[in-house]
């Protein structure tokens, strides 16, 4: 097998060489205009109504997850296929480039917390995003991963992949929002599991401390993949269509290590602007409440929504959650986005295969992302970016998950990179 290297070459940090040359991109395909005027649209009132109802906090975090689907499609930043390709064939690209998300995010937040600083009234309160260790927070990530290998997409993935119209991936939001039901639901039989408290870095070296041991370890990561991808020389990753010059900008395809930095800036803000992390997943236990509640059921005599902050959630519209402001801005904003590169498509025919495939891998990430107290956003992005020690053991057993999940894939007719392929 001849090695190729990169079109960035060998000598850069965050690249390395393949079994043969990346694809050229193609062109986009020209502006889906009725979809952009929509979405456009959309987007605009929805900012207005918040913004006038609720207040400035509420519109900016809107705004930040309109800006986060943007970048994550123009970036294709994906969580599930890093993790595969890593996994099945040992192409490093997409994690290295986490280290890069993970970094930028880590970097500005350990700034936000050293100083207190804040917007709107809000205060950085870390301690609040860190989770316990335990059996949940093992078996969580592990379910979430397995999930998202058979759904097709991670947390944010769905988002934005619903947002451009991949209709398979709208099985998999239904099903994530049905698994968040379920783990509601069966909360007494989820809570309890054995545990101990968790550890936030800071609380023992301080923040500038905390933030050079996050940055080492992101770095070993960084050549441990390398080293990896260098013995084993997997195929490319597939290059997607983009827009050539300036139009690049807004029509995309931007870089993966663009897409990286500005997602990290993204999850910077969202902390700033609402003294918390960026999150997904909660949200969707809340939209499967109200759902229930509008044909009649009671989910607020369940004992999880009986919990004092759960409570309060759930009786508020969701304009005041953060985490739905920001879920519903990456569904518009990626539109938008898709809408822009020409991208913005429903496909009607699914296998059966596949779509049981989505709908179940919903579920195991709805169900794994409660457990674990958070996603590969919530728990991995945001746990490791606060310096807290869940974060990494999550992004650990996600991997063991991926493992298997790569496995189960066949059975749905789903395939996986193999060292023979031309890209990955």
């Amino acid at each position: 097998m001849a090695t190729t290297e990169s079109p960035a070459g060998d000598n850069k940090l965050l690249d390395f060489p393949t079994s043969c040359a990346a694809p050229v991109p193609q062109p986009e395909e020209p502006v889906r205009v009725v979809p952009l005027v929509v979405a456009g649209a959309l987007a605009i009132g929805l900012t207005w109504f918040v913004w006038a109802s609720y207040g400035a906090k509420f519109g900016v975090l809107l705004v930040l997850g309109l800006l986060l689907g943007l970048a994550l499609f123009h970036s294709r930043f994906g969580f599930t296929s890093a993790w595969r390709q890593l996994i099945a064939v040992g192409n490093g690209q997409g994690l290295r480039a986490h280290t890069l998300l993970l970094g930028t995010a880590a970097t500005l937040i350990a700034l936000i917390c050293g100083t207190g600083a804040g917007l709107f009234g809000s205060k950085p309160v870390p301690v609040a995003n860190v989770g316990p260790i335990g059996v949940a927070l093992f078996v969580g990530a592990t379910l979430f991963a397995i999930g998202m290998q058979l759904g097709g997409a991670c947390a944010s993935g769905t988002l934005f992949a619903v947002g451009s119209g991949q209709s398979t991936i709208v099985l998999t939001l239904g099903g994530f929002i049905t698994g968040s039901v379920l783990y509601t639901w069966g909360y007494p039989i989820f809570d309890g599991w054995p545990q101990v408290p968790g550890i936030l870095l800071a609380d023992h070296v301080g923040w500038f401390g905390s933030w050079a041991i996050t940055i080492v370890v992101l770095a070993a990561i960084v050549l441990v993949t390398r080293t990896v991808q260098k013995r084993r020389l997997p195929p490319p990753v597939d290059a997607v269509p983009t827009a050539r010059g300036f139009a690049r900008v807004y029509r995309g395809a931007w870089p993966m290590l663009v897409g990286a930095v500005v997602l990290g800036v993204l999850a910077g803000a969202v902390y700033l602007v609402s003294g918390g992390i960026w999150g997904v997943t909660s949200a969707f236990s809340l939209w499967g409440a109200k759902i229930l509640q509008v044909f009649g059921l009671h989910p607020e005599h369940w004992e999880f929504w009986r919990l004092k902050a759960n409570a309060t959630s759930l009786s508020g519209p969701i304009w005041k959650d953060k985490t739905s402001l920001t879920d519903i801005g990456i569904m518009i904003g990626a539109a938008v986005a898709a809408a822009a590169a020409g991208a913005w498509k429903i496909h009607s025919s699914i296998p059966w295969r596949t779509a049981v495939a989505a709908i179940l891998g919903g579920i195991l990430m709805g169900i794994g992302a409660r457990l674990a107290g958070g996603c590969n956003i919530g728990a991995y992005l945001g746990g490791i970016s606060v310096g807290s020690l869940h974060g990494w053991l999550w992004g650990i057993f996600a991997l063991g998950g991926t493992w298997i999940g790569i496995r189960l894939r066949p059975l749905f007719g789903l395939g996986n990179p193999v060292p023979t392929d031309s890209i990955c």
